[in-house]
């Protein structure tokens, strides 16, 4: 691997910012591959199990920040796979709900604890102190980002208004 550091310093941050991520997440495949899940169906599990239904593809793609086709195809995998089921539109409803189905309940829980120690042995060095400013700062460039895209963070419909989804894990 290669240190790169550029004349203009925010670039030197960004390709930091890339590298981590995608290294990050390499090791966060390797280790769910062993409990047969991969970054993205364990988020679509979490968000079926811990935020607030209804929740449906569009809300997943949402809450993933992917494109909804490409959540779809994930969807139909694991579908197919019996980790989740959709709930087809009801009379008064007019949306397909995505639930959680036992097995994919089942590998929730060990894949939340295989991330839950990949991030912690990552971040462990860190202070609170240090973490703190370092999630103000990522929330700063997140949210110019989002400006860019002309995106906003909102509230899922189910959450108090302008309340963050609070996870306890």
């Amino acid at each position: 691997m290669y240190e790169l550091v550029f004349e203009d310093s925010s670039m030197t941050t960004t390709v930091l910012l890339r590298q981590t991520w995608i290294a990050a997440t390499k090791v966060a495949e390797t280790k769910l591959a062993k409990v047969g899940l991969t970054p993205e169906k364990l988020a679509v599990l979490w968000a079926c199990r811990d935020v607030p239904p209804p929740l449906t593809p569009a809300e997943i793609a949402r809450l993933l920040f992917r494109e909804n086709q490409t959540i779809a195809g994930l969807l139909n995998r694991m579908e197919k796979e019996g980790l989740i089921k959709r709930v087809p539109k009801r009379k008064g409803q007019p949306y397909t709900e995505i639930k959680l189905t036992a097995r994919g309940e089942e590998l929730c829980g060990p894949g939340i604890e295989v991330t839950k120690a990949v991030v912690q042995g990552l971040t462990a060095h860190l202070s609170d102190d240090e973490r703190e400013k370092f999630d103000k700062t990522l929330r700063g460039i997140r949210d110019r980002t989002f400006d860019q895209l002309y995106l906003e963070i909102t509230t899922p419909p189910n959450n108090g208004a302008g309340e963050p989804i609070k996870l306890n894990w």
